[in-house]
């Protein structure tokens, strides 16, 4: 059998202006390596399997997406992370907007551009509205601690940043006349109460209320597991709740629905709420703020931070404080004078010495 002749693909070989005889490696488009001679020789076999590798990564990468660094490109990457498909829905929609309309300004801005100074900047623009200020700077802190771990930046340039301090208390906390007040529109039996009820009694919050249905209940006790946080809990139904309860039919798919018979969202909820306390005449309550009051009332009744964590699922101490910090000042007040009363009541004998 006759040697078989071996074709090297994009080979070239030819003898230059001074007649010497030069081969090199280079596909269309490509930039030239020059090979060893002969063709066909170890050293030459060498260099081209090197040449072709090394072509061959070349397109490789020109293939791969070019990642840029701007504010934009980091948004696109998190919104396709891991970490942001962890969260919850509601959590969800609340980050990409708010990050998104932040983009919508300084989307063009490299990342690795920005420092301590932007973000100050930024965040004295929203100083006359602090909560916002200090929701933007969280989700901006989370985003860049985001862009550390990818390698994008070497370090946050917002960590450790402090916020802006609030007048605010967050969601009025209803007090117990808006309750009653909210009741004496809203009686027993209308589903309006039902709303109240569910929140109040149970202390969660409108996006878990919507979801509670008769599947739920077992052993005189509501099952939830928070959509924001994941958090399971058993919580007992009170005789209020019960009571409320009692003629809901077994069949639905949740205790509140729709003029349509479907099941709200959280939002819309929160909106039929609004107007249900706009006919209470009560402008300043909202749903969220149940789920504070429920809080304030196992504080007043004397139940620790852990008992109120055990039935509104808070993760940490400080949230459960700060729910219940006017009720223990409250307390606390009423102790003191007591004490002062009881002193003025039976004061000590005078020292005979």
């Amino acid at each position: 059998m006759g040697k078989r002749e071996v074709s090297f693909v994009h080979l070239h070989v030819y003898n230059d202006r001074h007649g010497k005889t030069r081969a090199y490696y280079k596909p269309q488009g490509g930039k030239g390596i020059a090979l060893p001679l002969p063709v066909g020789s170890p050293e030459f076999l060498l260099a081209y399997a090197k040449a072709v590798e090394g072509e061959k990564l070349e397109r490789a990468k020109a293939k791969m997406p070019t990642v840029k660094d701007t504010f934009r490109d980091l948004l696109r990457l998190y919104l396709g992370s891991a970490l942001y498909s962890k969260l919850s829905p509601s959590s969800k929609r609340n980050y990409r907007v708010i990050l998104e309309k932040f983009c919508e300004k300084f989307g063009n801005l490299p990342v690795s551009q920005f420092s301590r100074k932007h973000a100050s900047a930024i965040l004295a623009k929203l100083s006359d509205t602090p909560e916002a200020a200090n929701t933007l700077m969280k989700r901006l802190r989370l985003l860049l601690n985001f862009a550390v771990d990818i390698g994008m930046i070497p370090s946050n340039p917002m960590a450790g940043m402090k916020g802006y301090k609030s007048d605010s208390e967050g969601y009025n906390d209803w007090t117990e006349e808006e309750i009653a007040q909210f009741m004496a529109r809203h009686p027993l039996g209308t589903k309006a109460h039902l709303a109240l009820m569910l929140m109040l009694c149970t202390g969660q919050r409108k996006s878990d209320a919507v979801r509670m249905g008769w599947g739920d209940v077992a052993n005189g006790m509501i099952r939830v597991r928070q959509q924001k946080t994941g958090t399971p809990l058993m919580i007992p139904i009170l005789p209020a709740l019960q009571a409320a309860l009692a003629d809901q039919p077994k069949d639905a798919p949740t205790f509140l629905l729709t003029e349509y018979g479907r099941p709200y969202s959280a939002a819309g909820f929160g909106n039929w709420v609004r107007d249900r306390c706009d006919e209470a005449g009560l402008p300043n309550c909202a749903s969220h703020g149940l789920r504070k009051a429920c809080a304030r009332r196992l504080a007043e009744a004397g139940c620790t931070i852990h008992q109120i964590k055990a039935i509104t699922g808070h993760k940490t101490d400080a949230e459960v404080h700060r729910y219940t910090a006017k009720a223990d000042q409250v307390r606390l007040a009423h102790s003191a004078f007591e004490k002062l009363q009881d002193t003025a009541n039976n004061p000590k004998p005078a020292n005979p010495c």
